[in-house]
């Protein structure tokens, strides 16, 4: 085996395993999908050997790292790392920039019988390479754009096509003021690093295809969709997914309540879970407020308590009736607005069956007549 690699592109495609040697607030801050953390220095230790170095320079700083990391510390972190080797023996280590922390975690590990490799440059090379992946990439990546309204079961569709990016999953996000899932959304870091890496699989698989990817907006929830994607999705042809009005209160109802509800209570238990469930709504109606109107959001709320009081007693029924006004008054025309901004691009509507007939056989020098 090798002692290192410079080879990013093989180590993102390959999903190789990449154990995170830097401190948890480096980590915390962003890394890459499936790594894994397992320091060499604790934050407070990382932090008092940055101290150590600037003021009295690399040698005092690195003799305080052997006093802090030693003894049964050290053999605590070594075997982390060799059961991390034992379980991935087809992984790397790496530390910030490639150089002093993961050339230690390394040689320890060859001193405990273990030659296991690293990756040159580190977290920052790694990065980098991502960064440059979702440019490269946005620029000779055909794209096509599914679009519909809401509750029109465009995530469905879009699992049921090989050869696309589910944007709002890896943003944990379902796009909208009701889009916030418990436990929260990854960093803007982590965002960027898994979409790079889902695009660089995608056009390594099939660099000709069109790639499917929902209609979004620049920010999903809280984490914003990197420049050179925004301008390909602006760009793009455009699919209309087609839906019945009654059909898609049924699916919003089913994943914005039903769907919705358990996720909560497989996070926190039955009873915090409903409670935050349904606090969660009534702050996502809450934040549209003033552009819903006093009068309608008057309306809206008396619905939603006697939907959750309702939803309570096992009936999520109920909820149909302030979601159609929802859907019917406030996202169905400003959905349609921005469909008249991109209609020169439209190339295709009709019904799920109709759309995964046109995705499956639509070539991008393609254009239809009349579109």
């Amino acid at each position: 085996m090798t002692g290192e690699t410079a080879d990013y592109r093989r180590l993102f495609l390959n999903g190789a395993p990449l154990l995170d040697t830097r401190a948890p607030v480096e980590f915390a801050r962003g890394s890459f999908p499936g790594a894994v953390n397992l320091p060499l220095l604790l934050d407070e230790e990382r932090a008092a050997v940055g101290t150590c170095y600037k003021r009295d320079g690399q040698q005092a700083a690195i003799a305080l790292g052997h006093r802090l990391v030693q003894g049964a510390i050290k053999a605590g972190r070594v075997a982390g790392w060799l059961d991390f080797a034992r379980r991935h023996p087809d992984g790397y280590l790496y530390c910030w920039r490639g150089g002093l922390r993961s050339q230690i975690c390394q040689s320890w590990l060859r001193e405990a019988g273990c030659d296991y490799p690293r990756v040159t440059g580190g977290y920052k090379a790694l990065r980098r390479f991502l960064l440059q992946t979702l440019v490269d990439v946005s620029g000779r990546q055909p794209l096509l754009v599914l679009a519909g309204r809401t509750g029109s079961a465009k995530t469905v569709l879009l699992a049921q096509t090989p050869h696309s990016v589910d944007l709002e999953a890896l943003a944990r996000h379902r796009g909208s003021a009701f889009g916030r899932r418990p436990g929260g959304q990854p960093t803007q870091i982590d965002f960027d690093n898994a979409l790079a890496v889902a695009l660089l699989r995608c056009h390594a698989n099939a660099p000709q295809r069109a790639l499917l990817v929902e209609d979004e907006s620049k920010l999903i929830g809280r984490v914003l969709l990197p420049l050179p994607w925004q301008a390909a999705l602006r760009a793009a042809p455009r699919v209309l997914l087609e839906v019945p009005f009654d059909a898609r209160v049924t699916h919003t109802v089913d994943n914005y309540v039903v769907g919705k509800l358990r996720e909560w209570q497989d996070a926190a238990g039955a009873e915090a879970g409903f409670a935050g469930f349904a606090e969660d709504l009534r702050r996502a109606l809450g934040h549209i407020r003033r552009r819903l109107g006093e009068e309608r959001h008057a309306r809206l709320q008396p619905l939603l308590e006697q939907a959750l009081a309702s939803q309570a007693r096992g009936d999520a029924e109920p909820h149909r009736a302030w979601i159609g006004v929802l859907l019917r008054e406030y996202y169905d025309p400003m959905y349609d607005y921005q469909l008249r901004q991109h209609a020169g691009r439209l190339v295709f509507r009709g019904d799920a069956a109709a759309v995964l007939q046109f995705i499956a056989a639509w070539r991008p020098q393609e254009r239809p007549a009349g579109a």
